[in-house]
């Protein structure tokens, strides 16, 4: 779920590899009437992308609809499959997205605007939300997200360590070992460690990936793979999966003690969980349309849905409606997840940001310094 603002394509670079202003040779001023002012052209975004977080959140939003509904086998297995790979495709493709990040010009103000300030206005807002309806004393704790904050608050932590991922030689070899291990430790609840550093490997994956790996998802063949690999995976998740493996172990929210494991078991388990997620992502991609569509520019917002579907979700099960009856039949189920898809769409709607933009893309410009300008030699 990268920022709405997230370029999709990298600028064009000359011949040599080295920007234009640094390799053109000394020319001669021309005339001030004949001085042209130049501006760069506007990135395009790559639908690939754009859908793929579409997509992604679709199976979020129809997933967290269906959670109260678990006691129908169907439910369970269908939760199940949905929750092993719909956040790492997202940790995957904001990593790729993150590649060039620095703490240069204004690439960290924007991570504060983008993350920072979304996170305390809806960790404010979520946990006032559930005092209101008397689950809970107010509360409102910055270093222990509530619900769906949690994302922001990893984000927001992985993108501050990109600079060290680049320089390590094996960065996803490292990332594995530190998720394995921080399952062995116990972790304070605060800022969520064990997700953080549970899912890092997602992350730093998205990191080491260019832009031809994702060309080779593109290909018929990898499309026909793809399918028969979550077709697969969804069988093995009804017929086995389900009944021997508790949903837990998706969270990445416990270490191996809490889960009630050894700790061969524990990273045995974890390292399955980051090879199969691995698998159903690049799986999950190759399913995406490369072309513009009609979803295109939705997948652009995905973070408003991300963000303000739990409101409803919650408030289903704050109202006691999962307890109808009908839900917790297969058509249940059907209508239950459709409702979810139908929400995620129009919450990426441009009404939706046109209402909501003040808290997910603020305008914080009065927060900072002015940017300095180096001195002309």
């Amino acid at each position: 779920m990268t920022s709405p603002s997230t370029p999709h394509t990298a600028p064009p670079a000359s011949p040599t590899g080295i920007p234009a202003d640094a390799s053109a040779a000394p020319t001669v001023p021309a005339p001030r009437d004949a001085v042209v002012e130049q501006r760069p052209a506007r990135r395009r975004r790559d639908p690939f992308f754009d859908n793929a977080k579409f997509m992604a959140i679709v199976l979020v939003v129809a997933g967290h609809s269906i959670v109260n509904l678990r006691d129908v086998r169907a439910a369970h297995a269908l939760y199940m499959f949905v929750y092993t790979f719909h956040m790492p495709v997202f940790i995957v493709i904001t990593g790729y997205f993150s590649r060039n990040f620095t703490f240069s010009g204004r690439k960290a103000q924007k991570l504060i605007v983008n993350l920072g300030v979304p996170y305390v206005v809806f960790e404010t807002a979520y946990s006032t939300y559930h005092w209101a309806v008397g689950h809970s004393k107010f509360e409102i704790s910055i270093l222990d997200p509530y619900y769906l904050t949690w994302f922001l608050m990893a984000l927001f932590l992985w993108r501050l360590s990109t600079p060290v991922w680049q320089q390590i030689r094996w960065p996803v070899l490292a990332a594995v070992l530190i998720s394995l291990l921080s399952a062995m430790t116990a972790l304070p609840g605060e800022l969520e460690m064990h997700r953080t550093l549970g899912l890092v490997p997602f992350y730093v994956l998205g990191l080491v990936l260019k832009p031809e790996h994702f060309e080779m998802l593109k290909r018929p063949v990898a499309r026909v793979l793809g399918g028969i690999t979550l077709v697969l995976a969804l069988a093995f998740t009804y017929l086995f999966a389900d009944r021997h493996m508790t949903t837990e172990w998706m969270y990445w929210r416990d270490g191996n003690a809490d889960m009630h494991v050894n700790n061969l078991v524990g990273s045995g388990m974890r390292l399955g969980l980051l090879v199969g997620a691995g698998i159903l992502v690049f799986a999950f991609l190759t399913m995406v349309p490369a072309r513009q569509t009609w979803f295109t520019n939705l997948g652009a917002t995905t973070l408003y849905a991300y963000l303000l579907h739990g409101f409803a979700t919650k408030l289903m099960e704050y109202m006691g409606w999962y307890d109808t009856p009908f839900l917790h039949t297969l058509p249940g189920i059907a209508v239950t997840a459709l409702t979810g898809a139908v929400l995620a769409t129009i919450l990426c709607t441009p009404p939706v940001r046109w209402l909501m933009h003040w808290a997910l893309e603020p305008d914080m410009s009065w927060a900072f310094v002015p940017l300095r300008r180096p001195k002309s030699v």
